[in-house]
């Protein structure tokens, strides 16, 4: 329909006439998602004049039309001028029960006249609750609305009555919350101080997962035989960790202290024991509860394997590593997966990481799975199915943060020992990270860890005089390639090759290198001239 006769029709039409009119837009632009930008103004003005509408006292399907033609045209950035305004926010924000000041209560509760049925009433919400997730998502104008109304007011207001509400209003009322703290980290800390959002969603979470505590920070074991947790109970929940994400993401200045973040940790290590309808959801879920993990204090995640009340192996102490492998396992799926290592896999290696750094039980288990002691040492380290083979091929990937969380992982389940690390990687594959810690003559990293446990197999010890250090195995004796050449032929392929290097040097394509007595990579000319430390004699 022709939006000049839409407008034209707005300004005189009742209700019945604008609801059937809107109603057309919408089935003529449901599926829309790119708009004409010789329209941008047209659409501009529809939006202003749906908001005329919806500022007076019109019936809830007729607001429920309104605000469907609304959430189309949020999805255009462009045109949004009107909406994103006090004016237009505190509409919206009403419909949505958002609203924390006088101004929304007084002029915008229209839907909430005692005629109105619950159902009704509950879709108008859910409608203004997606409006104003596009809307705020697509204009900064309007974020910044927000917060000067409070809106995140009202969204903790709503988190309160958690317990209580439809699906459809926790899910975008936690969406909402998402986006705000994710497009105005500014209001982080005053969510977290003066809202206290993270125990509210903590809470939230703790409802939604329906957790039952056995113990201080002990969730009960969940049920082997019940039913996969519900679609929809799952879909708020990952809303909420998102959220929390968000907020715990750096240090704000909020309320938690040590028991919340160990409370949060708890619940977490439960989350990661249930399953959801399907796998690809369960490993969706997983993935927001280890990125959030990896926010909080790494001494709370000693909560992870400290679960008296369903015990443990005594071989680690007793301690239950149900979580560690749950861990290990999605570490497993992301790397076979073979693509969006940044995203889906380095998140699960330092949360592994700073774990194994500071749990010696966390680092010995997984160290038995990823590192077993060495036998066949025939085949390079980066070749094979094994996840130690995985691991190594990741420590040359091209993406460096990738290459670094990799290596660092590996690292760390050596105890930081350049010799352990380099007997299940070999030299060249380790050289990235022994280049930035400055280990390139050896020795450990700065962590303090036990006494190193000798686990040599008896085949790796035979074998290892013959190991090539660089590659990481032992190599086939390869034929001398020199061995029948005249020393004429000798010394003309040797200036060849010191020709080639040069050539290579001096345009710059590769830089001689040499190493300090620190172990740091410096140009071959420094490290020539940089004296030996222990020398104490004089020279001519």
């Amino acid at each position: 329909m022709d939006l000049n006769t839409i407008l034209s029709q707005l300004e005189t039409a009742d209700e019945e006439e604008i609801e059937k009119f809107l109603r057309q837009y919408i089935r003529e632009n449901s599926h829309t998602f790119s708009f004409d930008q010789k329209e941008e103004s047209l659409r501009s003005k529809l939006c202003q004049s749906v908001l005329s509408v919806l500022g007076r006292r019109v019936k809830p399907s007729c607001q429920k039309t309104c605000l469907e033609t609304l959430r189309i045209l949020s999805r255009d950035k462009r045109v949004l001028a009107p909406v994103a305004t006090r004016e237009g926010m505190l509409i919206l924000g009403g419909m949505a029960r958002l609203n924390a000041g006088e101004e929304g209560d007084d002029n915008q509760n229209i839907s909430q006249e005692d005629t109105q049925s619950e159902e009704e009433e509950r879709v108008v919400v859910v409608e203004a609750l997606k409006c104003l997730c596009n809307v705020v998502y697509n204009s900064p104008a309007a974020q910044q609305v927000s917060v000067d109304v409070q809106l995140v007011h009202g969204l903790c207001a709503t988190l309160r009555t958690a317990r209580t509400w439809h699906h459809e209003v926790g899910l975008f009322t936690l969406r909402l919350l998402f986006l705000v703290s994710a497009l105005r980290p500014d209001v982080r800390g005053v969510l977290r101080r003066e809202w206290h959002a993270v125990r509210l969603l903590t809470e939230v979470l703790e409802h939604t997962l329906d957790v039952s505590w056995v113990g201080p920070y002990e969730a009960a074991r969940p049920d082997p035989q019940a039913l996969p947790m519900p679609a929809e109970d799952n879909e708020r929940a990952m809303e909420a960790l998102k959220a929390l994400f968000n907020l715990t993401l750096s240090d704000t200045g909020g309320e938690e202290d040590d028991h919340h973040f160990r409370l949060i940790a708890a619940i977490l290590r439960h989350s990661l024991m249930l399953k959801t309808e399907t796998e690809e959801k369960t490993e969706e879920a997983h993935s927001h509860a280890i990125n959030l993990l990896n926010n909080l204090p790494v001494s709370c995640l000693d909560v992870l394997i400290d679960v008296p009340v369903q015990g443990g192996l005594e071989i680690y102490g007793g301690k239950n590593m149900d979580a560690v492998q749950m861990l290990i396992d999605f570490m497993e799926k992301r790397m076979d997966k073979g693509s969006n290592y940044k995203e889906g896999l380095t998140p699960v290696l330092s949360l592994l990481t700073e774990g194994s750094r500071q749990h010696r039980e966390i680092r010995r288990y997984i160290k038995a799975q990823v590192l077993p002691p060495l036998k066949d040492v025939k085949i390079r380290p980066e070749i094979g199915t094994t996840t130690r083979n995985k691991l190594v091929r990741l420590m040359t990937h091209v993406d460096m943060g990738v290459k670094q969380t990799a290596a660092e992982f590996l690292f760390v389940l050596c105890k930081e020992s350049v010799d352990n690390l380099l007997k299940y990687t070999g030299y060249g594959n380790a050289a990235g990270l022994l280049v930035a810690r400055g280990l390139l003559a050896g020795g450990r990293g700065e962590t303090q860890y036990s006494e190193d446990e000798n686990s040599d197999t008896d085949e790796y010890k035979s074998a290892k005089p013959f190991i090539n250090p660089i590659t990481g195995h032992v190599e086939e004796p390869m034929p001398n390639p020199i061995e029948e050449m005249t020393e004429e032929q000798k010394e003309y392929e040797a200036q060849k090759l010191v020709n080639m290097f040069d050539k290579l040097s001096r345009q710059n394509v590769i830089r001689p290198m040499g190493v300090r007595p620190d172990g740091t990579l410096a140009p071959l000319e420094e490290t020539l001239c940089d004296p030996p430390e222990d020398s104490g004699s004089d020279s001519d």
